[in-house]
């Protein structure tokens, strides 16, 4: 019986199961008594017709912490490309206000996954 090679869609999908099940499986961080520690959030955004992505971006955060410096402090990076979005550090508090904006689609945690080379260990 000969096999027939993966094709890139079906890779793809493989890798989208394992990642989700090892980030399912992870174990998480207990919630430190400061609930209002702020942590690095992804801001799913719709892309902005009328003006530079940054800039909406910018005048999104202003619009919850009450000043575009400290929405400037905040912002660590805008998505331009592949996605609209940003990454801001936010308290749950700031999350919830955020998730409340007109534009805003979705904000998750940031997350990092390393992925496991095998038995060998290469990088």
């Amino acid at each position: 019986m000969d096999a027939k090679p993966l094709s890139i869609s079906s890779l793809l999908l493989v890798f989208l199961i394992v990642s989700t099940a090892m980030a399912e499986s992870t174990p998480k961080p207990v919630d430190s008594a400061d609930s209002s520690t702020p942590a690095v959030h992804i801001v799913y955004t719709e892309k902005p017709e009328s003006e530079e992505p940054e800039a909406y971006h910018i005048r999104t955060l202003t619009a919850v912490l009450g000043s575009e410096e400290a929405a400037k402090e905040a912002l660590l990076y805008s998505y331009k490309s592949a996605a609209s979005g940003f990454s801001a550090k936010l308290t749950p508090e700031q999350v919830s206000e955020i998730s409340k904006q007109p534009g805003v689609l979705q904000v998750v945690p940031s997350r990092t996954l390393q992925v496991h080379s095998g038995p060998m260990n290469l990088h």
